[in-house]
C-alpha cells in the first residue's frame, strides 16, 4: 500500500468532518510556493461552483495597480475575490476547508479576506 504524505493524512481526516452542500459550498484552499488558489465546491454533485486563483492574468494586473507583492497580502485579496463571487452567485454561508494545511499564514488570510468580504463560515 502507498504511503500518505503528512499533509494528505491531514486533509483525508478533515475531509471526513466536511462536506459541501448547495446552500453552504465548501471553500477550500490550495496553496504552491508562489501561487495560492480558492474554490467553493458542491460536494453533493461533485462539481465545483467557482474558483480564482492568483495566476489569473485579470488578478495579478489589480495587484499590480495596488502595488500589492507580498503572499499573505496577496492571499487576502484573493479571499476577498472569492467572496465576492460567492455574493454574486448567491451564496452566503460556506464550510472552510483548508486542505490539509495550518491555520496560518496564507491560509489564514484567505479565510480572513473571504470574511470580509461577507462570507460566513
Amino acid at each position: 500500500m502507498k504511503q500518505l504524505t503528512p499533509l494528505k493524512r491531514r486533509h483525508l481526516r478533515i475531509r471526513k468532518k466536511i462536506f459541501g452542500t448547495t446552500e453552504r459550498p465548501r471553500l477550500l484552499v490550495k496553496r504552491s510556493n508562489k501561487h495560492i488558489y480558492a474554490y467553493l465546491i458542491n460536494d453533493e454533485i461533485g462539481r465545483m461552483i467557482t474558483g480564482v486563483a492568483s495566476t489569473k492574468k485579470e488578478f495579478q494586473e489589480k495587484m499590480k495597480e495596488l502595488g500589492i507583492t507580498k503572499k499573505t497580502e496577496i492571499a487576502y485579496e484573493l479571499g476577498k475575490w472569492i467572496a465576492e463571487k460567492a455574493k454574486s452567485l448567491g451564496i452566503e454561508k460556506v464550510v472552510f476547508d483548508r486542505g490539509g494545511y495550518k491555520y496560518h499564514g496564507r491560509v489564514k488570510a484567505v479565510a480572513e479576506g473571504a470574511r470580509e468580504g461577507g462570507l460566513k463560515f
